[in-house]
């Protein structure tokens, strides 16, 4: 018996739309690469490594920030891709209208009262993120930015335990890494 393991459908589509969205964003790394590499990266991070087979946790995770970073009202996630994917999605997207020390302060006091769902997204956008401050840092970020970064990061994944072992060894992984 063989077992079906290719990506949903929905997921491509979510892909495609984040691309459209994410058009012409860059990241904040060195080589300033496409924006669209970072959605891309979750879905993979979640498929890959925390084995997450749930349709409406990879769609969120290809959009989770739309919302957030592009202008796509959360009307029109719900009409592509459904009333389930706009609650993660929102769930995961901060309010660009508050102060950013506040949003990360929120990001902490909430990670713990997350669903499931959002949880495993933030985990994936957590490790990625991660990952690039790393190997990647903006150029304009200093070593303690950098630290500062991760000891925030490491605080909002502590109210994520729980939601999958796979994602958090991995995220633990990485930062170990950082130590080394």
């Amino acid at each position: 018996m063989q077992i079906d393991d290719s990506i949903p459908g929905d997921v491509l589509r979510a892909l495609v739309f984040a691309a459209e969205r994410h058009r012409g964003q860059r990241r904040k790394d060195p080589e300033k690469t496409p924006y669209i590499n970072h959605p891309l990266q979750v879905v993979e991070m979640l498929w890959r490594v925390g084995g997450v087979r749930d349709s409406v946790t990879l769609v969120a995770a290809a959009l989770h920030d739309t919302v957030e970073d592009t202008g796509t009202r959360p009307e029109e996630i719900e009409e592509f891709f459904g009333a389930e994917v706009r609650a993660v999605v929102l769930e995961v997207s901060d309010d660009k209208s508050l102060p950013k020390a506040e949003r990360k302060r929120l990001q902490i006091e909430h990670a713990p009262h997350k669903s499931l769902r959002a949880k495993q997204v933030k985990l994936g956008d957590k490790i990625t993120n991660v990952r690039d401050v790393i190997d990647t840092p903006p150029t304009d970020w200093s070593e303690a930015v950098r630290r500062g970064y991760i000891d925030w990061a490491l605080a909002v994944v502590a109210g994520l335990r729980g939601a999958n072992p796979a994602l958090e060894a991995e995220f633990d992984r990485i930062v170990a890494l950082r130590k080394e």
